[in-house]
């Protein structure tokens, strides 16, 4: 395993299994971070049982873009209803000012909070009682095509002059980790990334620790940052403006299932 990836907060290992149907889950204490990870994959025949098509449980066809999106969706919601105490399409999600997904806070208040990233079949989500806060995944073998024309377009000063001085490995472990970290930070403010990743600058070094160094109009101190390992296929970073943050991470399974791991 790569040296960066001991770095994480939680890997595989640490993410507990949990099958579904989830019941009665218990809400995340103050001070603490709930970190989900599901392989849709992996999840695609408990959903088409679900929707009352056995007959298609475990043909192995691949989900289409359309049904990607729907099965995010589904589970989703089937997990904030677990929180919740309500089945799953009672969940009602909006869209804030600034266009982050949230609880309707007419409907079921304003103390659950959650973020969610995606990328392929692997998709994340964060969990909260007391605190916004951000998720990324990014699949493990991502490259980017153009790391420095990147960097220098987007990131800050400082992020880039260390990316350019490293050689092209590194710089392909340390770009990941970076995007990944920043990507969780502007999801936890709740804007778009335009004009946001130049604001803060995190730690590119792939063997130290996620961690903020300097931010605008904030104090780094303010932030807690950690990488984590869901699967040997992704990486991931959670981000919020807490401090102190207790991360538990789980994992979802299909029903009556062993752990694949």
């Amino acid at each position: 395993m790569p040296k960066d990836h001991e770095n994480v907060a939680a890997g595989p290992a640490d993410f507990l299994p949990q099958r579904v149907p989830l019941r009665g889950l218990e809400r995340p204490a103050p001070g603490e971070l709930h970190a989900w990870f599901l392989d849709l994959n992996e999840m695609a025949g408990s959903l088409r049982s679900a929707l009352d098509d056995p007959g298609t449980a475990a043909d192995g066809k691949p989900f289409t873009g359309g049904q990607l999106t729907f099965t995010r969706r589904f589970f989703l919601r089937l997990l904030l209803g677990a929180y919740l105490g309500i089945p799953g399409k009672e969940i009602r999600i909006i869209r804030n000012r600034k266009g982050k997904p949230v609880l309707d806070p007419d409907v079921h208040g304003r103390e659950l909070h959650f973020s969610i990233a995606k990328s392929g079949y692997g998709f994340l989500v964060g969990l909260s009682s007391s605190s916004y806060l951000g998720v990324d995944v990014e699949p493990i073998n991502r490259r980017a095509h153009n790391a420095l024309g990147v960097a220098n377009r987007y990131f800050s000063e400082t992020e880039a002059a260390a990316l350019a001085e490293m050689d092209s490995l590194q710089r392909d472990r340390a770009f990941l980790r970076t995007w990944a970290c920043k990507e969780a930070v502007v999801k936890s403010l709740g804007l778009g990334i335009a004009n946001q990743l130049c604001r803060f600058t995190v730690d590119t070094d792939p063997d130290r620790p996620a961690a903020i160094l300097e931010f605008e109009g904030d104090q780094a101190k303010n932030w807690w940052l950690r990488l984590i390992r869901p699967s040997e296929s992704f990486l991931g970073a959670i981000a919020t403006r807490s401090n102190p943050v207790v991360l538990k991470a789980f994992r979802m399974l299909p029903a009556g299932l062993d752990d694949p791991r």
